[in-house]
Order: structure tokens, then C-alpha cells, then sequence
């Protein structure tokens, strides 16, 4: 039992040894798309730069998540967590807080695979997506541990499409077509 045990172990090291991270490069393309998205959501949702703030998240890559947030599916992970915060009367309060954990890995291993993809337009669509679950969740639009996922993703997938559809980044629009099969038709909330 205890050698099924290690060679199991040693099977998974090796999984997770040998995913790619993004390069210094492509960790450039992670900062300006979050930017471009942070832009267009904000605007989307007519958030002042005070509201935006209140939405607490951080976005980490494959080589600051911990084993259990790796996945083999989906681009990102939402994961939702609750920090102390010192307020400026010297109180202290929990607030939620995300973090959207990016797997490197499977967006690389995606535009390897389909060379009309384009990291750029990619990482805009996922995080503007990402961000648009995190203002449905703190603006209790949707609960965070609600069952009925499906739902949830087709109307964020929506909403996503409807913040990006003009913004003029090339292959952008390949990526909103290929995510056509995802959409509600018409906006639900």
C-alpha cells in the first residue's frame, strides 16, 4: 500500500513540476490585460474608483498557488477567503476577499493549441469574466456558494460579452465568438 502511495505522490509531483508558467514577458501581458479589464468592468458597472476599491481580490499565477488550486479545466480559479482589516477607528473587521488564481498552464497549452488565439485578448476575456463574478458576489447578486453554477456562468459569460464586444483588441472578437455557446440570449441579471 505504501509504495501505490508513493508512486502516486511522485506521479503528481511530477504533473505539477512539469506545467509551464508564464515568462517574465507573459507576466507583463497579465498586468496590462488585468488593467484594460479592471477599465472596461468598472465602466460597465459605472463604479467610481472608491467603489471599485471595495471589491477586494488579488490575481495570483501558477507559481504562488498551492497545489489544491491547480486545476485541469477552466483558465481561473475564483477562490473567496475573508481578511482582517483595520479600519480607521482602530476597529478590526472581516471582509470577503478573492483571489483569482490564473492556471498558467492551460491558457499557454490554449494557444499553443490554436495559434488565432492571442494571449492578450485571452487574459482580457478571463479576467473581465472573473471580475464580473466578484461584483455579482459583493454586490450580493449571486451567492458564492450557490448550487446552480450553470446558470451563474451563462449570465456572467453574458455580461462579459457585453462589456467586450467594442473594446478594439485585436482577436478579441474570435475569442467572444468562441465563447458564443456559453451566452443567455439577451441580458438576464
Amino acid at each position: 500500500m505504501f509504495h501505490h502511495q508513493a508512486l502516486r505522490i511522485f506521479y503528481q509531483l511530477e504533473f505539477f513540476m512539469a506545467l509551464r508558467a508564464f515568462s517574465h514577458t507573459e507576466i507583463e501581458n497579465v498586468s496590462d490585460a488585468l488593467d484594460i479589464a479592471e477599465d472596461v468592468t468598472g465602466n460597465f458597472f459605472k463604479f467610481s474608483f472608491g467603489q471599485w476599491k471595495k471589491h477586494r481580490y488579488d490575481v495570483r499565477t501558477l507559481r504562488s498557488l498551492n497545489r489544491h488550486e491547480i486545476r485541469p479545466y477552466a483558465f481561473a480559479l475564483l477562490n473567496k477567503g475573508v481578511r482582517q482589516t483595520n479600519e480607521y477607528d482602530s476597529r478590526s473587521r472581516e471582509q470577503d476577499f478573492y483571489s483569482i488564481c490564473l492556471q498558467d498552464h492551460l491558457i499557454l497549452n490554449a494557444l499553443k493549441k490554436d495559434k488565432d488565439l492571442g494571449l492578450m485578448p485571452l487574459l482580457v476575456y478571463v479576467f473581465t469574466h472573473e471580475l464580473v463574478h466578484i461584483v455579482r458576489f459583493c454586490n450580493f447578486l449571486k451567492r458564492f456558494d450557490d448550487t446552480d453554477r450553470e446558470r451563474e456562468e451563462m449570465i456572467v459569460h453574458s455580461q462579459t460579452y457585453e462589456i467586450l464586444k467594442e473594446l478594439p483588441v485585436p482577436r478579441l472578437d474570435y475569442i467572444l465568438d468562441s465563447y458564443q455557446g456559453h451566452r443567455l440570449c439577451g441580458m438576464v441579471s
